[in-house]
């Protein structure tokens, strides 16, 4: 038996011309943040990185030598004292007219360092040039010889000039490298914390087929029994 056309386009499915079904990504993983943050920590590290000025270090190191009534004692615990006032306003200003830098600037490009077993102190200069960084560790080592030249005769302990600081060839900033993998490290761990304090989205259970009751019945036996 044929079927007409007219009941053939009734069973055929619509067809909508112009109209395109999309269809949807699958959802992303759950650990998806760990990844996420971690390349936005490498690209924030690593413009960061390549945005920053150069900055160059210089350092220069000067000794107490004690005279001759003094003892090595006493050149150990000058050389202390001098490294403490060495960032003083009076030092500063001596050596910002050597340097040619201004003594509030200069407070921000000094570091010094003393040890704790040899009478040495170690002058460090900070700045974007090599050449002023030398000249800043240098300047403020003139201003301790200076200072305690003046001082020897009641001391007993006299700065004398170590090493000179010299101009560094090469910056001591940080690659941009490894600055973007520090930001990657650091942004990984941030997601592996977001991953851990998000809440959980709930398990699915599948909702388990009803089973019918028990029909009642009554056997063959039965029925006769009521019968009779």
């Amino acid at each position: 038996m044929t079927e007409m056309p007219e009941q053939q386009n009734a069973a055929a499915p619509k067809r909508f011309p112009g109209r395109r079904f999309l269809t949807l990504p699958p959802p992303l993983p759950a650990w998806w943040p760990v990844p996420a943050c971690a390349l936005l920590g490498a690209l924030c590290a690593g413009s960061y990185g390549m945005l920053q000025e150069a900055e160059y270090r210089s350092t220069g190191y000067v000794v107490a030598a004690p005279e001759k009534d003094a003892s090595p004692e006493a050149a150990l615990g000058y050389a202390q004292a001098y490294g403490r006032i060495s960032t003083s306003d009076s030092m500063l200003s001596y050596a910002s007219a050597t340097a040619g830098v201004p003594a509030a600037s200069l407070r921000a490009r000094v570091q010094t360092e003393t040890s704790p077993d040899a009478p040495m102190i170690a002058i460090t200069g900070t700045s974007d040039t090599p050449a002023e960084a030398a000249d800043i560790a240098n300047a403020v080592a003139d201003a301790l010889l200076v200072n305690s030249g003046g001082m020897a005769e009641k001391t007993g302990v006299r700065l004398v000039t170590f090493t000179r600081a010299v101009a560094p060839l090469a910056s001591s900033s940080q690659p941009v490298p490894l600055t973007a993998a520090v930001g990657a490290c650091a942004g990984g761990l941030i997601g592996g914390i977001l991953l851990l304090v998000r809440p959980r989205r709930p398990r699915r259970t599948s909702a388990s087929p009803s089973v019918p009751a028990p029909a009642h019945t009554t056997d063959h036996l039965g029925t006769e029994q009521a019968r009779v």
